[in-house]
């Protein structure tokens, strides 16, 4: 069986994590949680970053940051996984749900200025597949409208629009380390902090609304409770784990991007002739590798294909359901069509991409692929 997904370890991970263990400081905020901080501020130039135990903590970290209350309205994709708006309705926000693009499923940008409100507080735009939304067009909207930006870049790691790292043009910015990543530690996310009014606050919500960073700081004589919070912050053994992944961010990126255009090599001239279909990377953002998919042209033709893929020993799978049609969420959705969202729903498959790949699996998958079809 082609696995869907396999971690990757580069060989220091345990290494690392014995350090960490030896050190007598295994809590949290210690030598590689540093380390990492270290990294994305010099790599990637966020103004200030925090370690999350999960996208989705640091989700929720954006949401506290971002004075969500009951009643505000935000803009979110509904092809999204759920992390994306569950973070803001833990606040009490109200969910707006937007569509997707008909060739792309980010979020469709020219469609979001409809959707502001007076009650409209923030626009949570997703770059779905490590493919960076129309960021101009979205902080143009941010700008006329006074509202905040925060990018769920959790598949985008390593990914640019116009040269800006993703994550960094929006107030805040939040990605995951989850197994299925590009980059991984099992669990774990990261808080970019772009606007510099975010920081000193988003340190004392990392640790569970005290001030306890700048005690250890020696900034302060004594901490105490002074926000609210939660325990965001992960041990030293995930950020140790981490670190010996980011030391080999170029080298495991190299091989999937190379394993990447293997199957657009091989599945382009398939979409050519109309068997499916292939999303282009537009010319503002580029491909960090994330994930290759294709989409189908109805939900029995995606059922026909991922079932013959598993049946001859390959692990294909559907990807997100949307949001507005969701059990949670269905009743409270204003009723609007999202033709897009529920496309992908029905018809998007993921392909196995992982970086122990090897091109002669891909064309095993592909000529599956090829079977079916022709």
């Amino acid at each position: 069986m082609i696995p869907f997904n396999k971690p990757f370890l580069t060989g220091n991970e345990n290494h690392y994590i014995y350090q960490a263990v030896k050190s007598g400081k295994i809590s949290g905020n210690g030598l590689f949680t540093e380390k990492c901080h270290r990294f994305f501020t010099d790599k990637f130039g966020f103004h200030k970053v925090l370690l999350t135990t999960s996208c989705t903590d640091a989700l929720e970290m954006a949401a506290i940051l971002a004075d969500i209350q009951p009643g505000d309205q935000v803009i979110v994709p509904s092809f999204t996984f759920v992390s994306t708006a569950l973070a803001f309705v833990r606040q009490g926000a109200h969910i707006v749900f937007a569509d997707s693009y008909a060739h792309h499923p980010n979020l469709d940008v020219d469609r979001v200025e409809e959707l502001i409100t007076e009650k409209t507080k923030a626009i949570i735009p997703v770059h779905y597949g490590g493919v960076a939304c129309d960021m101009d067009k979205i902080m143009a909207l941010a700008d006329r409208y006074h509202l905040l930006v925060i990018e769920d870049a959790a598949q985008a790691i390593d990914a640019y629009y116009k040269k800006k790292p993703l994550g960094s043009i929006g107030h805040l910015g939040c990605f995951s380390f989850h197994e299925t990543k590009n980059i991984i530690s099992g669990e774990g996310g990261l808080l970019a902090i772009n606007d510099a009014r975010f920081a000193a606050r988003a340190e004392i919500i990392w640790e569970k609304g005290t001030n306890r960073a700048e005690f250890f700081r020696g900034e302060i004589n004594k901490y105490g409770w002074v926000d609210v919070g939660s325990s965001f912050l992960p041990s030293e053994i995930i950020a140790a784990f981490l670190c010996a992944q980011l030391e080999n961010i170029d080298k495991i990126q190299a091989k999937r991007k190379q394993l990447w255009h293997a199957y657009d090599e091989r599945l382009r001239p398939l979409a050519d002739k109309g068997y499916f279909q292939l999303t282009d990377i537009p010319p503002f953002a580029t491909n960090n590798a994330h994930m290759y998919y294709l989409i189908c042209h109805s939900y029995e033709n995606r059922t026909a294909l991922i079932d013959h893929l598993k049946n001859n020993g390959v692990l294909a799978v559907f990807h997100y359901q949307s949001l507005h049609k969701s059990d949670f969420y269905q009743n409270k959705h204003d009723g609007r069509v999202l033709e897009n969202s529920d496309r992908y729903t029905d018809c998007l498959v993921r392909l196995p991409l992982f970086y122990e790949l090897e091109t002669g699996d891909i064309e095993t998958i592909c000529g599956l692929i090829r079977e079916l079809y022709e």
